[in-house]
């Protein structure tokens, strides 16, 4: 617990600083594009964020966790891992990069309602080799539980993606706000690689070694997981937004995503302290009771701090809206209350899914994450049409009580009880 308490202070202080970041680069969006250009990069972020979590499924939990249980045993032990993460996230890079480019016309359609923006869909595929080893670094350090060195490179990265992004939107508007977005893992990617350069692990040879096929299965059920993660969810947003734009026009749909905005930074505190301290933990204890025992004794004090933030929030949002944004953002006042119950709610379901990836069940985290992702699209399309914009917060929170629920049995009953009929 004490090694908890110490990760969520440097991950605080580490997320007040991309708070802060996230605040600049808001204030800059919403001076210089407006609720429609915070929509418009909503829905970029939405494809970085499915791009990027292709390429890089196999470099991100599986390679925590391999990390963490071998790294012990020192590089050798683990290169036969990181060769099989490399390889095949090698071959998912060189088979989507040529797909999206390919489609890339169709893409800018489906999410801007306009081609001309083709240029940004191809921008972002230049960009995605640093977004990928920006993945594979941070990954391999927070499985080797390096948790200063990851945080304080996490704190230089922002800083100088920040500046690059503010520097883009200053010069060039809403055409700079869609590039620094595209841009923003990439820089951070640089930087890592930078820091990275004179590290022994980071050679040649540990990444383009000799596996087995063991390995690379073991590799593909994790990347699969991460695949379904990193798509499902976004890919809702996408639908979401869709939904918004159509029935509500694109002005509301840039009010719910200013809201959307502020939870994803200040639950930055806690989803990057328990990714970064649960993940390689659990993935060492392995026993499922122990596993259950320790979330159990831990997510008091997650909902604790979680719940003092959204309160925080709640009570503060016409200020926060006055800081960040403009007054043109004022309705979104509405949406907070809602956003920020579904928020205690999912940080507590993601506390206990952590159990299907630290273990393996990629059959169970796949099938829950998809079904969940399309109850909240088909959620949202209902609730829409009877609350307007307030219906996609109804959903939300509807969806993640369900979610919660669902992780809360699996953790303390169904697979404590699988463990012990063993």
């Amino acid at each position: 617990m004490k090694k908890f308490l110490q990760v969520t202070i440097l991950s605080a202080i580490y997320t007040f600083f991309k708070m802060i970041a996230g605040f600049v680069i808001g204030k800059f969006v919403a001076v210089y594009t407006g609720p429609t250009g915070i929509a418009m990069l909503g829905q970029v972020q939405s494809l970085m964020t499915i791009l990027t979590g292709i390429t890089t499924a196999p470099v991100s939990t599986g390679l925590v966790r391999y990390t963490a249980e071998n790294w012990s045993n020192g590089e050798k032990a683990c290169a036969p891992w990181w060769s099989a993460c490399f390889k095949v996230t090698a071959l998912f890079t060189f088979l989507i990069i040529p797909l999206v480019i390919l489609f890339s016309s169709k893409l800018s359609t489906l999410l801007f309602d306009d081609k001309t923006y083709i240029w940004v869909i191809v921008f972002a595929c230049c960009i995605l080799p640093f977004s990928i080893f920006n993945t594979l670094i941070s990954s391999v350090l927070n499985g080797q539980q390096r948790y200063k060195q990851y945080i304080l490179l996490g704190m230089l990265s922002v800083f100088v993606s920040t500046i690059v992004m503010s520097l883009l939107i200053f010069s060039f508007n809403l055409k700079g706000a869609l590039v620094a977005t595209a841009l923003n893992s990439g820089v951070a990617g640089l930087v890592l690689i930078c820091f990275c350069l004179n590290k022994s692990w980071f050679r040649i040879k540990y990444w383009w070694g000799e596996t087995d096929g063991e390995k690379i299965f073991q590799i593909i059920k994790y990347t699969l997981m991460a695949l379904t993660a990193v798509i499902s969810m976004p890919v809702a947003l996408l639908l979401i937004r869709k939904i918004l734009i159509a029935k509500t026009g694109w002005e509301s749909a840039g009010q719910w995503q200013a809201v959307w905005k502020i939870s994803e930074i200040y639950l930055g505190v806690v989803t990057i302290a328990l990714s970064t301290y649960f993940l390689p933990r659990l993935a060492i204890l392995k026993n499922s009771v122990l596993i259950r025992n320790e979330i159990n004794s831990t997510i008091f004090y997650v909902l604790f701090v979680t719940t003092c933030m959204g309160l925080g929030i709640y009570f503060l949002r016409d200020e926060i809206i006055s800081i960040l944004f403009t007054e043109k953002f004022r309705m979104a006042r509405e949406l907070f209350l809602l956003q920020l119950t579904g928020d205690v709610i999912k940080v507590a379901g993601f506390l206990y899914s952590y159990t299907l990836q630290a273990q393996g069940h990629s059959k169970i985290f796949i099938s829950s994450e998809l079904i969940f992702s399309l109850i909240f699209v088909i959620a949202s399309y209902y609730l829409i049409n009877i609350f307007g914009v307030q219906g996609a917060n109804v959903s939300y929170l509807i969806t993640y009580v369900m979610y919660f629920f669902f992780a809360f049995v699996f953790t303390n009953h169904f697979n404590v009880r699988n463990e012990k009929s063993r």
